[in-house]
């Protein structure tokens, strides 16, 4: 009885061995790749999964996106610089079958791939191209990467350049060269302004030289017409005032005013001549005055009867 019993419990934890082993939980992002007698037969899940004990074998892959350090390259650039650079890859499983049957280790693959690919790259590019081209360089290195890995049926997402290490005299070098350039940068901005002031300058004595000679010219102008008003005011005051002269002589006792006013004039202009030196000049014929004023009687009646124009 007691050996009976020991072999009940013998087979009912091999039936619980064999039942455990023949059932398989994977998770959503978890595939199963399922060998029978060492042939491959399917990718199955997730959820629940069975298998035939002892005979189908299962194989887990995690679908997720892996992050893979690439540990420090030592990279000879191709203006011979020596440089330590470290990266990171992401990448996916995309074809579980392949990831397991066309490569041993898809991981330690992936990485040594990465690994050659990137001293491969960079060892074409120059030191500073490397510095101020990263961009690109990812871009190449995903590209080419992901050709590599892609019979295995990985996928490679993304590839980034972390870390650049020059030598420290190449960093001495680099930091002369950026602050020579940024001096360079300062005194070509500081010409430029200078230029742009000295234009601004000439503009502003252009402009004022242009406005001071509009307005001597509107000066000018204003004056002249200033002038010719004023011209204009006196030649109608003396036409004006010849009409009310002429006007006059024909009013009574008109004639007489005017033969008076002539005969003053005349002795008025004669007086100042005789004050003009030392000698007192005389007419030699008295009578002169006489035929002056004679004279210019008989072009004022010669002005009333017609014989001449009068202003008005």
């Amino acid at each position: 009885m007691e050996v009976l019993g020991a072999l009940v419990v013998i087979l009912a934890i091999f039936l619980l061995v064999v039942l455990f082993s023949a059932i398989k939980i994977l998770r959503e992002y978890e595939r199963g790749v399922i060998f029978r007698l060492g042939r491959l037969i399917n990718t199955k899940g997730p959820g629940l999964i069975l298998l035939i004990p002892f005979i189908d074998r299962m194989v887990k892959i995690d679908l997720r996106t892996v992050t893979l350090n690439i540990p420090p390259q030592e990279v000879i650039t191709r203006d011979n610089v020596p440089t330590s650079v470290n990266a990171v890859c992401y990448f996916r499983v995309i074809d579980p079958n392949r990831a397991i049957t066309d490569v041993e280790n898809y991981l330690i693959a992936t990485s040594q791939i990465s690994q050659t690919s990137l001293r491969a790259v960079l060892g074409k590019a120059e030191l500073d191209e490397i510095l101020a081209e990263r961009e690109r360089l990812n871009e190449s290195l995903q590209k080419i990467i992901d050709e590599q890995t892609e019979p295995w049926g990985v996928k490679v997402l993304r590839y980034e350049i972390k870390t650049i290490a020059p030598p420290h005299d190449i960093l001495a070098a680099m930091e002369k060269q950026m602050r020579a350039e940024r001096e360079k940068r300062a005194t070509i901005l500081n010409s430029e302004a200078s230029r742009e002031a000295a234009i601004n300058n000439a503009e502003g004595d252009k402009q004022k030289v242009i406005k001071e000679s509009e307005a001597n010219r509107q000066l000018q102008i204003n004056q002249a017409e200033g002038e010719a008003s004023a011209i204009l005011a006196v030649a109608t005051a003396t036409a004006e005032g010849l009409r009310k002269v002429a006007a006059a002589i024909h009013d009574k006792g008109g004639f007489e005013a005017v033969q008076l006013r002539v005969a003053e004039a005349y002795i008025a202009e004669f007086g100042k001549l005789a004050k003009a030196g030392n000698t007192l000049i005389v007419p030699t014929n008295l009578a002169d005055v006489a035929s002056f004023m004679g004279t210019a009687m008989n072009v004022i009646k010669k002005t009333e009867g017609g014989g001449g124009t009068v202003v008005r």
